[in-house]
């Protein structure tokens, strides 16, 4: 059976030595393999086509067939591993904390523990009649919100 380690064991030294990250990896029970890589600099379709190459010559199809897709991961897709953060520091993104509430600010820092957007809010100030815009900035635990996304506009 093909499993999520082996997949990761035989790209790992590869995506290391070209300074990628693996973002995420799954096997399904069907054995369909869904690899997402990254780097700081961006992925050509040579490079998914590489690791592509790389991986199926660990296994032989006559024994254990299975489907292969390597690809970088879609805008839409939630930020999901430290790199991703890091690579997109300074751009707008979506947080919806457990709670369901959504909101959208600059990503500013990120480290191994957590990571930090700042938000602006048009707030009333006492003593004055306009609303005048704040800045807020706030810090998570990466396991303290549902999911990060970036947003992208045109």
């Amino acid at each position: 059976m093909i499993t999520r380690e082996t997949i990761h064991n035989i790209i790992e030294g590869k995506i290391t030595e070209d300074n990628c990250f693996i973002v995420d990896i799954k096997v399904s029970a069907t054995n369909k393999i869904m690899v997402l890589i990254d780097s700081i600099e961006g992925i050509t379709i040579d490079y998914c086509i590489q690791i592509s190459r790389l991986i199926e010559g660990e296994f032989d199809r006559e024994v254990e067939d299975f489907e292969l897709e390597v690809s970088t991961p879609g805008l839409g897709q939630p930020l999901k591993v430290l790199p991703q953060y890091i690579k997109n520091i300074g751009r707008e993104i979506e947080v919806i904390l457990f709670d369901g509430a959504p909101f959208k600010g600059i990503l500013v820092s990120a480290n191994e523990d957590d990571f930090t957007v700042e938000e602006e809010k048009k707030v009333k100030i006492e003593g004055k009649k306009k609303k005048e815009i704040k800045t807020f900035s706030h810090t998570y635990k990466f396991d303290e919100v549902k999911s990060v996304k970036l947003i992208i506009s045109f």
